[in-house]
């Protein structure tokens, strides 16, 4: 990620979001990664006009009060995430998720690996996808 990008990373689960922040150590990224635990609380950090606006968020799909794909929905009605990137990240890989998701104009769809190693890969794509994409000012 480059260095002056803000990632949001909307993930319920502790572990995935300390891994999460290891694989970024790893790939030496030093971009300012804001967390939200479910949907609700993404979209009231999207609508915060004083929180930086994320150069990619990161969406996991199944989270307590609102789930990803609801969020997703809501942020697009309320064009909060018109020019912004969605990456899906989640372990779901039921093909109505990722049709649904898909018709939704996120940018990505992937799957968690277990394996951490395998996770640094996940991210080492997205990496090299989003340091060579040109992105809306």
């Amino acid at each position: 990620m480059r260095s002056h990008d803000t990632l949001l990373l909307i993930e319920d689960d502790e572990v995935d979001i300390l891994t999460v922040r290891r694989a970024l150590r790893e790939l030496g990224s030093n971009c300012t990664l804001l967390v939200a635990k479910d949907g609700l609380e993404a979209l009231d950090i999207l609508r915060d006009s004083t929180m930086p606006r994320p150069s990619l968020v990161l969406l996991d799909l199944n989270m307590p009060r609102m789930n990803g794909l609801e969020m997703l929905r809501a942020a697009r009605d309320e064009e909060l995430l018109t020019t912004t990137p969605v990456v899906v990240l989640t372990t779901s890989a039921h093909e109505r998720d990722v049709v649904e998701g898909f018709n939704l104009a996120i940018s990505g769809y992937m799957v968690k690996p277990v394996d951490f190693r395998k996770f640094v890969e996940v991210f080492r794509v997205i990496d090299s996808y989003w340091t060579l994409s040109e992105l809306p000012v």
